[in-house]
């Protein structure tokens, strides 16, 4: 996390009218969606608009005997009187096996494939996401059949299995649902996902063909059932998972460490320039070895060269992990550490904007901040502070007794200032010049326990014995 000030300022504060390069900030006017809103996309929105075509089609057949209802009974069995003609002996084999697409085995082992899958990769939103999926699909098509009743098509042969009501057609809502729940919990986003798509595609309408086909759903049935089994789900995993908070990536990473590109990295700069008139030249991920509950960047302010700002990423993920984190920690240790848990995104990372202005206000060898900005409300936001230029990791420096006193003067500092970092570590300990500096201060503590000061004094001095001799 080795920070920077601007050349020729090293070791002194830097004046945010220097950095500021829009004069009038704008604040987003009431009701303009967040520049990352959910990812629900113009085919999201179709597909909801289909569901409501399919509500108006069912209050249609709700109505026994009404002409609306006959009507639409006339032009599905005329389709199937047509398709009945097709019928050949080499076809019938062949749909009969497609019809198979759709049997409950089928179904089984598609669904505990993907459940075993989403456990071995710990994807547990999307586990979620795909179960209530199921469910809810599974519930609807069942409370739609019993309050529709409609029959199996008449004045057609049935060659086909079946059982229950007609609509919605339960073999390809399953099937449907299942096929969508695997794409957007198991296949990468892009390429892959686009492939996918149009295969899912394929196997639905061949299940569909083929139940028309064998003469056991009317066409309506199975249009109707494609849209639940492939709405619901699409939905929801784009707006419970979207792939700009949640991926689907199977590269070795960080959980934490979000991408910053696309959407997101326009977001940024839009953020930057808008909240803090701050334009961005360049923004590229740094430190991130040392980094597990944040994304961090280094930021290329525009103007001249070498003007450079730190920035750390914080989202909904890194709150779930700080709360996960913190329970562990009152497990083993009990509540020593008073390790109480942010309940939002907001709240998480005003509490290191304020401890960097204690830090700072009490003369710490602590970065500057330069304040935070909303990315997605309660959901994203960065943080902005100094970066020490030529500074490097306490591990990766020459510790002599300069630097040893720097470092335990620190702590007499933090202890004289009624502050605890909590967090003393070698990732967060920079040494210029001989002089150390402490960043990343999200678990300090004001006003904490002498027992609680020794602990930082004692990870302080179990660090520099890593580079020193006793």
């Amino acid at each position: 996390m080795a920070q920077e000030a601007l050349p020729n300022n090293v070791g002194r504060d830097l004046s945010r009218e220097s950095l500021v390069v829009s004069g009038r900030k704008r604040r987003r006017p009431s009701g303009e969606p967040p520049p990352l809103p959910h990812e629900l996309r113009a085919s999201g929105r179709s597909w909801l608009v289909l569901m409501g075509l399919v509500a108006g089609l069912f209050a249609l057949l709700l109505g026994v005997g009404s002409p609306a209802g006959q009507a639409v009974d006339r032009v599905d069995v005329a389709i199937l009187r047509g398709i009945e003609a097709l019928r050949t002996s080499w076809l019938t084999p062949m749909m009969m096996a497609l019809d198979a697409l759709g049997s409950e085995w089928t179904i089984r082992i598609l669904r505990t494939g993907t459940l075993l899958a989403l456990l071995f990769f710990k994807r547990f939103r999307h586990l979620f996401v795909f179960l209530g999926s199921i469910i809810v699909v599974g519930w609807l098509v069942t409370t739609l059949n019993l309050a529709v009743a409609r029959p199996r098509p008449i004045g057609v042969e049935i060659i086909g299995h079946w059982e229950g009501f007609s609509n919605p057609s339960r073999p390809v809502a399953v099937f449907a649902v299942t096929l969508v729940g695997i794409i957007y919990s198991l296949v990468v986003p892009g390429r892959p996902r686009s492939i996918a798509k149009y295969v899912i595609g394929v196997l639905i309408g061949a299940l569909g063909l083929a139940r028309l086909y064998l003469g056991v759903d009317h066409p309506t049935d199975v249009l109707t059932s494609v849209v639940l089994g492939v709405a619901i789900p699409l939905v929801a995993f784009r707006m419970i998972t979207p792939n700009t908070v949640f991926p689907v990536s199977y590269r070795k990473h960080t959980t934490a460490h979000l991408d910053v590109g696309g959407r997101r990295a326009e977001a940024i700069r839009r953020a930057l320039r808008e909240q803090l008139g701050l334009e961005i030249e360049e923004m590229k991920p740094f430190g991130l070895a040392g980094s597990g509950g944040s994304t961090p960047l280094r930021l290329t302010l525009a103007g001249p060269p070498g003007r450079y700002l730190f920035a750390k990423l914080y989202a909904a993920t890194h709150l779930r992990s700080d709360r996960w984190y913190k329970l562990g920690r009152t497990l083993l240790y009990g509540r020593l550490e008073d390790e109480r848990s942010f309940s939002t995104v907001r709240r998480l990372v005003q509490y290191e904007d304020y401890l960097l202005r204690v830090m700072r206000d009490a003369g710490l060898p602590t970065p500057v901040p330069y304040g935070f900005v909303e990315i997605t409300p309660e959901r994203e936001y960065l943080i902005v502070t100094e970066f020490f230029d030529g500074a490097t990791e306490l591990l990766e420096a020459e510790v002599d007794d300069e630097v040893i006193d720097s470092a335990l003067a620190t702590v007499r500092e933090l202890w004289d200032a009624g502050v605890a970092h909590r967090d003393v570590k070698p990732s967060n300990l920079l040494v210029r010049d001989k002089k150390v500096y402490l960043i990343d201060v999200a678990f300090g503590q004001v006003r904490p326990s002498p027992w609680r000061q020794a602990v930082d004094l004692a990870n302080m001095m179990l660090v520099l014995a890593l580079r020193s001799d006793a």
